[in-house]
């Protein structure tokens, strides 16, 4: 693939998840809470780290677009691509191989989960492996792992001021984390800010092996 022919399919697939993003935005925005586990309704949707993660996603891909447009260099926003790629990629696994199982697929599959929970992933990490970068620094793995970090610490707080709340899932653990108490809660998300870190070495590896100057 010469330049020219990479360059173009760097800006279209950017392209496609931020028009997959903004889609899921307004079908999130514009959905009814329905019953079932882990859904709400409109700007409530912001609480959950999928959305979270996905809207990251997004925003990252609509400047790394607008950087590719203006023909300026994106060597300084491919932290923030692995740690985007890392959110969605995490956010694909646990619907596809833990919450589906568990609750069924259909209702993390329509509407704004359609974009949110499969399409946009899939695009994104297939952008990330297929694209030809230059060679990522093992740095930029542990500040992918940072945005799950924050996103567990603020989650963890909220708690802490306010309480556990009502009954789940309404609930300000709504993802049951502390069902067994604060340590295991701690635990739990020490696990998965560890997993963003592996899924980020991951992808660093991959990306790696096709660099265009490795």
């Amino acid at each position: 693939m010469n330049k020219k022919t990479h360059s173009k399919a760097e800006i279209i697939s950017n392209a496609v998840i931020v028009i997959l993003a903004v889609t899921g935005i307004i079908l999130m925005l514009t959905g009814k809470s329905e019953e079932g586990a882990l859904q709400a309704s409109g700007i409530e949707n912001f609480k959950f780290y999928t959305v979270l993660t996905n809207v990251f996603c997004g925003a990252v891909a609509a400047v790394y677009l607008i950087c590719l447009l203006l023909d300026r260099g994106t060597d300084r926003l491919v932290a923030l691509k692995l740690g985007a790629v890392c959110g969605v990629a995490i956010t694909f696994a646990v619907v596809a191989f833990m919450f589906g199982p568990l609750y069924g697929y259909l209702q993390f599959y329509k509407r704004g989960n359609l974009f949110f929970h499969l399409l946009l992933p899939l695009v994104a990490m297939f952008e990330f492996i297929t694209v030809r970068r230059k060679r990522i620094p093992f740095r930029h793995t542990v500040i992918a792992a940072v945005p799950t970090f924050i996103y567990g610490c603020c989650y963890m707080l909220n708690i802490l001021i306010n309480g556990i709340g009502g009954k789940w899932p309404d609930t300000n653990d709504f993802y049951a984390f502390l069902s067994w108490g604060w340590p295991v809660g701690i635990m739990i998300f020490a696990g998965i800010t560890l997993a963003a870190f592996a899924v980020a070495c991951i992808f660093r590896a991959v990306s790696n092996k096709r660099s265009i100057d490795g």
